[in-house]
């Protein structure tokens, strides 16, 4: 009689089905990938490459920007770290967007050290003014807040402990257009008390849709570097915020509209306080 061979513990459709997992190394390299910020479109990629190459630690293109992607490739293998031409679809899948622009880098995520106020104080004694951030939650918003403060040469931005206040994410990176290599951001905690404290070194502007806010052209003049302050997209500064400021300013409207996005009202007042 012919004994049937017993399979050992584990065996059969179940452990098949664990044979198929991906090996240990490329589940630990994914992961690894996830941790990754991904910087996408041109000018960005261009820009971590001048400022901070070290942090790149892979880069994807497509067909489109081979030629532009290739002192970029060659920079990557004096370093030997990959890189690789990819078909749009698999470009999209890795940028986690359509909204790439032909090329990504995978780049270590930036630290974003707190704000020591002896470091305020030196940059004020520099004459650099600086921009913070209270809520604002969009990180369009914060990208393109980043890219206005690059374009015209302000050097810092403060993002503050506010539980709705966006981060440095892939989607940042990708509106800032490179902005963002191009400033010191530093996080600002407890920003009504510190705010108190920066007065002695800082004229701080606020805004707000407020009665006693003045337009642009009547904040008065100062002999210290303004520290811009600006709020939630939808509620604004918060109240103690509001009231650490030295100055309220609003840009008046034809009222069809409320109010203009946060990124156009950085704009338009960095633009004016710089123009003093």
């Amino acid at each position: 009689m012919k004994q049937k061979t017993r399979q050992p513990a584990g065996s059969g459709r179940r452990n098949a089905g664990a044979v198929r997992r991906k090996p240990v190394s490329a589940r630990v390299a994914g992961a690894a990938e996830e941790k990754l910020t991904k910087v996408a479109g041109l000018s960005a990629v261009a820009a971590v490459f001048r400022r901070d190459p070290e942090r790149v630690v892979r880069l994807y293109y497509d067909e489109s920007l081979k030629t532009a992607a290739g002192p970029y490739c060659a920079e990557l293998a004096r370093r030997r770290r990959p890189y690789r031409l990819l078909a749009p679809d698999e470009l999209a899948r890795v940028a986690g967007t359509v909204l790439h622009g032909g090329i990504v880098a995978a780049v270590r995520p930036r630290e974003v050290p707190d704000l020591a106020l002896e470091t305020a104080k030196q940059w004020a004694k520099a004459g650099a003014a600086a921009v913070l951030l209270d809520g604002v939650g969009n990180p369009h918003n914060l990208g393109a807040i980043a890219r206005t403060l690059a374009f015209f040469g302000l050097e810092h931005l403060l993002l503050s402990d506010h539980p709705a206040q966006a981060g440095l994410s892939d989607a940042a990176y990708r509106v800032a257009e490179g902005g963002l290599e191009f400033l010191d951001v530093r996080r600002l905690t407890g920003v009504a008390q510190h705010l108190k404290s920066l007065r002695l070194h800082y004229h701080v502007v606020g805004t707000a849709l407020h009665a006693k806010g003045v337009p642009p052209e009547a904040v008065p003049r100062d002999r210290r570097p303004f520290l811009l302050v600006l709020g939630n997209e939808e509620n604004g500064l918060p109240p103690q915020t509001l009231a650490a400021c030295e100055t309220i300013v609003t840009i008046p409207g034809s009222g069809q509209v409320q109010s203009l996005n946060v990124s156009a009202t950085a704009a338009i007042l960095v633009y004016s306080l710089l123009s003093r």
